[in-house]
């Protein structure tokens, strides 16, 4: 056991005895711990995704939300589905709206490409 200065600033100073090797173990584990580091995550859809597979998608993107993560939702087109943007545009206004209750719009709905992407994050 040995005697430890606790809290050096206080008036008077703050002594304890205890083992010295233990506190410091103590001290280094805490100030080990991280906080959470946002990440984006990406759910892709297509035009043509099926009702059911976009509310899957959008469980698993409402989950990153919940764990604090920024969602990416990103409409894919190929070959002639290019021709049926406005089919994509509603999927995509579809998913929007269901997250909406569970995150902010960061970025909306731009044509990039092939892709179209929008960014939400956590509220």
């Amino acid at each position: 056991m040995d005697l430890v200065e606790v809290a050096p600033n206080e008036k008077p100073p703050v002594c304890r005895i205890m083992d010295f090797g233990k506190y410091k173990y103590e001290k280094s584990k805490k100030s080990g711990q991280k906080t959470h580091q946002t990440k984006t995550k990406e759910i892709r859809l297509r035009p043509k995704t099926g009702e059911h597979d976009v509310e899957t998608k959008v469980r698993q993107a409402i989950g990153f939300l919940q764990h604090k993560d920024k969602v990416q939702v990103s409409v894919i087109f190929r070959g002639r589905e290019m021709a049926h943007v406005d089919e994509g545009r509603r999927v995509m206004e579809n998913v929007l709206q269901e997250l909406a209750e569970y995150s902010k719009l960061e970025q909306p709905p731009l044509q990039q490409g092939k892709r179209m992407i929008a960014t939400v994050a956590p509220k």
